[in-house]
């Protein structure tokens, strides 16, 4: 597929890399000709310094070849005006981030989900995935990483195994005999290298396992893993732009009713579990800036607001603040998250959540003890890859040090798969079926293919070998970084 990507910071790059990797023609349009010759000297693709709100540089870029046109700029307005330039391309997909506020809240609903507004087929709010992401950890009580699937109650959660844990020294295959319930053991990190493993692979203190299971399941392999189950009940977020407010919005006004992004046909900030009392009242923001204050106030009035500087350490004492259960970092300054995250942490706060750029810091701040760090600009990357793969693809999660992704596909009829038994069926190398969704038949497979979508079955489950593949099923798999298209190839329909 020929894919046009307006705009060459983090998540252009790093979307353009990825796109290359897995043999798609690239190319990119950048502005900034400081960026646009950084960029054009690291990658293989066409790279023009010029402005993306352009019919001709469209033109140029290979708009009328394209299958794909995805704008990152730092603009909403011309991220939008850059698709509706290009709305008379039939067949081209169009995507565009946005960050406006007041747009978000209007169409909260639709973030992530196709439709066709201002001829856009999807926008993309890096704010909001960052936020899901972070309620999703607070929901867990911040003791690890938590990968929500929609549509389903299963959950990824990555867990470190501490040395006074049951699960020090066992194979998986006594995994099940301390945790009991349906779970799958799916990735393993062992002195930073990510590990596919089998039943004879012996689990150890200091391990990271990634662990596949519903709430009640996932919650039990935390605790036995060696993280504390403490209720969370005072929680502070340092920083109160549009990230801290969003994720204040999720924990005080959960049963509101208010537009939000929807999981599971519910709004999805909705209560989160039962760490998190389900009237928190005590909430912290603390921000430097004293009109995003007076803004917040009259926005949260049950919640404690402080026109603050995080590193004044004489404002920490004053007001209590390392008395916090949890405390969340999302200023715009990575560096200052990190730094901020470990010192509260030295201070006697229980658990920190960071918000970092990329990867790269992640595994400084992991390093560092941060317990949940989640890198903004590779969550949106995700995000996009997962709407670029076709109408089979429904989602794309990094997981680990960038190296393996799970994918969410939609099992199309006449597939390559379709009939055949997991047991029977190879996979490309390192790739396992973790998750079968049957109740997504119906949903996805209606109209001309209602005959073979058939009735609804049963709920999800983690398959066994006898498995058929079958048309209409959701899966979630694992499978090494670059293997998306060869991946949809085998579950898509056939050429």
């Amino acid at each position: 597929m020929h894919i046009i990507i307006v705009g060459a910071g983090h998540v252009g790059f790093q979307l353009a890399r990825h796109l290359i990797e897995e043999k798609h023609d690239v190319s990119i349009i950048e502005s900034n000709e400081e960026r646009a010759r950084h960029v054009s000297n690291r990658l293989d693709c066409m790279v023009l310094h010029d402005e993306g709100n352009s019919v001709s540089t469209l033109e140029e870029a290979g708009i009328a070849k394209a299958g794909a046109l995805v704008c990152v700029t730092e603009s909403d307005e011309v991220n939008m005006i850059i698709c509706g330039l290009a709305a008379s391309y039939t067949g081209l997909l169009k995507i565009a981030s946005v960050r406006n506020d007041e747009y978000v809240r209007r169409n909260f609903q639709n973030i992530g989900e196709k439709h066709s507004a201002l001829g856009i087929d999807f926008f993309i709010h890096p704010d909001v995935e960052a936020a899901r992401s972070a309620l999703d950890a607070i929901g867990h009580g911040a003791v690890g990483d938590i990968l929500s699937f929609t549509g389903t109650d299963y959950e990824l959660g990555s867990i470190d195994i501490g040395a006074e844990s049951p699960f020090d020294g066992i194979a998986l295959t006594e995994f099940r005999t301390v945790l009991e319930g349906e779970s799958l053991v799916t990735l393993l990190e062992r002195r930073g290298k990510c590990i596919l493993p089998e039943g004879t692979t012996k689990l150890a203190a200091g391990d990271r396992i990634h662990l596949l299971a519903k709430e009640d399941v996932l919650d039990e392999g935390f605790r036995l893993a060696g993280g504390a189950e403490k209720q969370i009940r005072k929680i502070g977020i340092v920083g109160g732009g549009r990230l801290g407010s969003l994720i204040a919005a999720g924990l005080l006004r959960g049963e509101t009713g208010e537009a939000g992004p929807k999981k599971n046909g519910k709004n999805f900030f909705s209560i989160l579990k039962t760490l998190v009392p389900k009237s928190l009242k005590n909430l912290i923001i603390i921000e430097q800036d004293y009109g995003i204050c007076k803004d917040l106030a009259a926005r949260f009035p049950e919640a404690l607001i402080l026109n603050e500087d995080i590193s004044d350490e004489s404002f920490i004492a004053e007001e209590r603040i390392d008395d916090l259960d949890l405390v969340v970092t999302a200023t715009e300054h990575q560096e200052l998250n990190i730094i901020t995250a470990v010192y509260l942490k030295s201070r006697g706060v229980q658990r920190a959540i960071t918000m970092v750029t990329g990867s790269g810091y992640a595994a400084i701040a992991r390093q560092l003890g941060v317990d949940v760090v989640i890198p903004m600009k590779s969550v949106v990357v995700d995000s996009i890859l997962s709407k670029l793969f076709g109408d089979g693809m429904r989602g794309l999660h990094r997981i680990g040090d960038g190296s393996v992704r799970i994918l969410e596909i939609v099992i199309s009829p006449n597939s390559p798969a379709e009939g055949k038994a997991l047991k029977e069926f190879q996979l490309p190398e390192g790739s396992l079926v973790m998750l079968v969704d049957p109740t997504k038949r119906a949903a996805d497979y209606s109209g001309e293919h209602a005959e073979t979508a058939g009735p609804v079955p049963e709920d999800d489950f983690i398959p066994h070998g006898d498995y058929v593949y079958t048309a209409g099923h959701r899966i979630l798999l694992i499978a090494p970084n670059g293997m998306e298209t060869e991946i949809t190839k085998i579950f898509g329909e056939k050429q």
